[in-house]
Formats: structure tokens, C-alpha cells, sequence
């Protein structure tokens, strides 16, 4: 995926992408940071993502954004619908997600965070 080394994607000020970055500075763990808001989501990242751990793990059926929407948008969801509401309005994408490698991780747990950055 990605021949960077660590990258996480996400948006700045979410407090979840602040609790998953201080555990990665205390860990000395070295990433670059991606930001949805200001850098966006090309389609092949996002469609890429699906195929590896599924777009329902993507989805952020919890957030603000994707309880707003209308019934009809939420209904019969499909890979297509729900990569195209992620590509349109970022904040619908889980958060964070980190590139480790090719290895991804999606969303922040503490353990998980753990097993994957264990040196």
C-alpha cells in the first residue's frame, strides 16, 4: 500500500484521531499524518481499503455525518453507495486508518494499536 512507511488518515481535530496520534507519539512510533479535510481521498485509496477490510468496517455509522443523512441514503447500502458517500463527505470514513506497511488498522484501540506497533 503504501512505501512510505506509517500513514495515518484522518481529520485533525477529530477527538478520536487525537487519543490514536498521543498514543503514537508516546509509543515513539514515527508516521506521516494525512488529513482528509485538507488532502482528501482519491477513489483507488478508498476502493483499495474495501477490498481489504471491508467497506462496512470503513463506514462511520456512528458519526454526526452519517446520522444526518436522509433515510433514503442509508437504506440498501451497497460497496458502490457507501464508497461514494465516503469520497463525498470524508467524515463518514472511520477514523483513524493506518497504512502500517500495507497492513491496515481501522479505527483506534489501544491494544490493537499495540499488537500492530510492537517492537
Amino acid at each position: 500500500m503504501s512505501a512510505r512507511g506509517t500513514v495515518v488518515y484522518g481529520i485533525k481535530n477529530c477527538d478520536t484521531m487525537k487519543k490514536a496520534r498521543a498514543w503514537l507519539d508516546a509509543h515513539g512510533v514515527v508516521y506521516a499524518f494525512h488529513d482528509y479535510k485538507t488532502d482528501g481521498i482519491d477513489k483507488a485509496t478508498l476502493a483499495g481499503w474495501a477490498k481489504d477490510v471491508g467497506w462496512e468496517t470503513l463506514l462511520n455509522r456512528a458519526g454526526t455525518t452519517f446520522r444526518k443523512l436522509d433515510d433514503t441514503d442509508k437504506v440498501d447500502l451497497t460497496e458502490a453507495k457507501a464508497l461514494k458517500l465516503m469520497r463525498d463527505q470524508h467524515s463518514m470514513i472511520k477514523r483513524p486508518v493506518v497504512d502500517n506497511g500495507g497492513k491496515l488498522l481501522v479505527g483506534f484501540k489501544p491494544a490493537d494499536f499495540a499488537k500492530a506497533f510492537a517492537k
